[in-house]
This record gives C-alpha cells, structure tokens and sequence, in this order.
C-alpha cells in the first residue's frame, strides 16, 4: 500500500471566529506534518490534507471533536508521494466561491442523492417517478476534459462564480427533468443545487461528487479520469494517480 494518506473534506458549518479557529489548525497541522490546503470562512471549511496516515486521521478526529465540524465526512485516497509542497491555512470569504451571498449551504443542503441511487437512475435511464435525469457538471472546463459522466451538460464555465448565468442560458435543457449536479467531491455541486432550486429546477446534489461515486460504483457511467488540484494530477475510478505532474502549492484553484 502507498505511505501516504491524502485525504480530502469540507463542511458548510457557521464558523464565527474562522480566524481564531485558523490559528489553532494551523498550529496542530504543522504538528503533524501535514501538507495541503484548508480554507475557512463564516459558512464552513474545506480541506486537503497528505500526510502520514495517523497523523492525518488523528488530525481529522480531534478537529470532529469540535462540535462545529462534528459531521466532517472525509474521502480518502494514497500516494507514494506528499502531492501538496506546503501547508496553508487561509481565511475566505466563502471555502467555495460562488459570489452569491443568498445561497447559504450552512443554513440547510439541498436534498442528495446517494451513489446506489443515482447509479440505479442511470442504468433504468429515468428517476424512480420516469423523468428524465439530467446531469449537470458544475467543473470547469478543463477539469471536465479529463473526464465526466456519459452525457452530461458540460456548459464551458470557466471559472464557478460563472455558474449562475449559464443556468440562466441553458435553462430550457433542465425543464421538466430531474436534475443532478456534481462535482469533485461535492462542495460546488452543493451550491449548485441549492441556487438550481432557487431557480426553480427540481435539481438534487450527488453525495460525495465523483470521488464518492468512484468509491462506490467505480468507473460506470463514467469516461476518463477525476481531475485533482494537487501534484497527482488526476484520479482513475480506483481512487490512484492517473498521471504524474509536480506538487503545487495549493490544491484549491478555485
């Protein structure tokens, strides 16, 4: 098995001292040696961290201990390597940014549906009521041309803060349908949901994103590989390095 353990998280909470608290993890990560990225904000924390495996597992226990970030649900990856060449702690204005202050994750998700659940939908080519599902990839475009699910909707975004205008472009191809967004690993399609739903669309979230659906369904359904924001590059369906590149200083580059 590979020595390193990376594993990713994020956790719309309310979050009042966010810099306070980014003291405190900062101090207790670099204890650990851990490298990667974790952003705070008012609604919530988002992180990848890489690191020896009880260090990283130790890490994540004392931060669930904290009341706050008690429901942290984390993915878990490995590598022969450290993918991250530093650590930062950093305090946002949103862990994903979307510049639309009314969409609040921390208030109340958007319901989700489960890897079986979805993977049922798709393999019947309709939801349990016989609607057409359509799937909404929220990614930018060159993460999507790693890869995606068969037939999604891939809008060209070139950044996620442009996500809401192109719902409005493209709207006539998300009417009457049950729809379904996704993402890496679910903190943009979370948002996306919600906003979708604001918008009228009777849209839902995929729990856990891609690297949730690799773990549990593996490659069906889906073309290519996962891209990741760190020096692996990418991810295959078995949650392994697709391709090699050098480690970056942060894996957050959106």
């Amino acid at each position: 098995m590979a020595s390193v353990l990376n594993v990713s998280a994020y956790l719309f909470t309310r979050i009042a001292d966010p810099a306070a608290v980014r003291v405190s993890l900062h101090e207790r990560a670099v204890a650990a040696d851990l490298r990667g990225t974790i952003l705070l904000a008012e609604e919530g924390i988002n992180l990848f961290l890489a690191g020896k495996a009880d260090a990283v597992r130790g890490f994540i226990d004392d931060l669930r201990a904290d009341g706050r970030f008690a429901a942290l649900e984390t993915k878990e990856s490995r590598s022969d390597g450290v993918p991250f060449d530093k650590l930062l702690v950093k305090v946002k204005r949103e862990i994903i940014r979307m510049d639309r202050p009314e969409v609040r994750p921390q208030d109340g998700r958007a319901p989700a549906v489960s890897p079986d659940t979805l993977r049922r939908w798709l393999d019947r080519g309709a939801d349990d009521d016989g609607r057409e599902v359509v799937l909404v990839d929220t990614r930018n475009a060159f993460e999507v041309d790693y890869g995606t699910f068969a037939g999604a909707l891939d809008w060209r975004i070139e950044r996620f803060t442009q996500f809401p205008d192109a719902v409005s472009a493209h709207r006539d191809d998300l009417t009457g349908k049950t729809v379904v967004s996704f993402c890496t690993g679910g903190i943009r399609c979370e948002k996306a949901a919600l906003y979708l739903r604001s918008e009228g669309v009777e849209a839902y979230q995929l729990d856990g994103g891609i690297l949730g659906w690799f773990d549990a369904q593996g490659g069906a359904h889906f073309t290519g590989d996962c891209f990741v924001f760190d020096g692996r590059e990418a991810l295959d369906s078995g949650l392994t390095p697709a391709r090699s590149a050098a480690p970056v200083a942060s894996p957050l580059g959106v």
